[in-house]
């Protein structure tokens, strides 16, 4: 009995993946947590206990991002930190570089671009080198991948002779801006402000999911495989995987970020060198010249959110 449960499980993950027509890679930045500065040693450990059972929970695969200053504490490196950090690992989750100290790449000079990507490689390496691996995937903070051409093209060079491969984000939005109003609500201990961010969020991620679709079919007439950006916060760790509950509703497989990237729309070359960081599809969609008009579905954060966090911009 044990072993027909198996198949008919098994049957039932490879019929799932053949008929689905919508597929997203979920990756986390800003690991350990977003507001690894402003917390203890045992805030971390426990925001990261609820991550990482959601993320089980959620049976989703994740490629996580790590800033390596959010491993310290009074400007050292902390090894209980570090450790926290390799539960991550242990939990089969891939770690990637997101620089030292999260510096625009619009914005500072090339070296120090440069030694903001080398100082982020040390703990993430030697975890894998443990391993014997090495991380493989980059991603740029603020998703700015350099101010003009040449800025781009030297940064891509030398991310590439370190040997990382450059993780681009389909389907941008900023759960930043909410996971900011739900600790405002935490820190006073306010569990209806608590539950009315959570009420927001799932709705607001989904609507910015179908806008991301849209334009995938607009840009490419099929949905290519979606790359999900989200932040390792309290947000997340109270809700992630009832959001990924969400997107199987509205009928998405989840992949690894390995799988998206065999899509050959990711070898496309993109003329966006704005100063935001903003969406691949936007860049790509840019890069064909559309109107201003394209955008205007667009889906904005709700004010009430913004109010609650004292955030004004997006």
């Amino acid at each position: 009995m044990k072993t027909l449960i198996i198949l008919l499980l098994l049957a039932l993950h490879i019929t799932t993946a053949q008929t689905s027509s919508k597929y997203v890679a979920v990756t986390m930045d800003d690991l350990p947590l977003s507001i690894a500065a402003r917390v203890d040693n045992a805030e971390l450990d426990r925001v990261t206990t609820l991550l990482l059972k959601q993320i089980a929970e959620a049976r989703t695969p994740v490629t996580a991002f790590v800033n390596e200053n959010k491993l310290e504490v009074n400007g050292k490196r902390d090894p209980q930190r570090v450790a926290t950090l390799k539960r991550w690992l242990d939990a089969g989750i891939a770690l990637g570089n997101h620089t030292y100290a999260h510096k625009s790449q619009n914005r500072v000079p090339v070296p120090e671009a440069k030694e903001d990507i080398v100082k982020g490689m040390r703990s993430i390496h030697e975890l894998y080198a443990a391993r014997g691996e090495r991380p493989r995937w980059f991603r740029h903070p603020y998703l700015q991948t350099g101010r003009d051409s040449l800025t781009r093209a030297t940064l891509t060079a030398f991310l590439d002779s370190l040997g990382y491969g450059i993780a681009p984000v389909t389907l941008d939005n900023a759960d930043w801006l909410f996971a900011s109003a739900y600790d405002k609500a935490v820190a006073a201990n306010d569990s209806a402000g608590m539950h009315a961010v959570a009420a927001e969020y799932l709705p607001y991620i989904m609507a910015k999911a179908r806008y991301y679709a849209w334009m995938s079919d607009t840009l490419y007439k099929r949905q290519i495989p979606q790359i999900l950006l989200l932040h390792a916060n309290r947000l997340n760790g109270d809700h992630y995987a009832a959001l990924c509950a969400e997107f199987r509703k509205d009928g998405y497989a989840f992949i690894t970020l390995d799988e998206a990237m065999k899509d050959e729309v990711y070898r496309q070359y993109d003329t966006f060198f704005g100063g935001g960081g903003i969406s691949w599809l936007e860049r790509w969609a840019k890069t064909r010249g559309v109107t201003r008009e394209f955008f205007a579905k667009e889906v904005p954060v709700p004010m009430s959110i913004k109010e609650r966090a004292g955030i004004y911009e997006e």
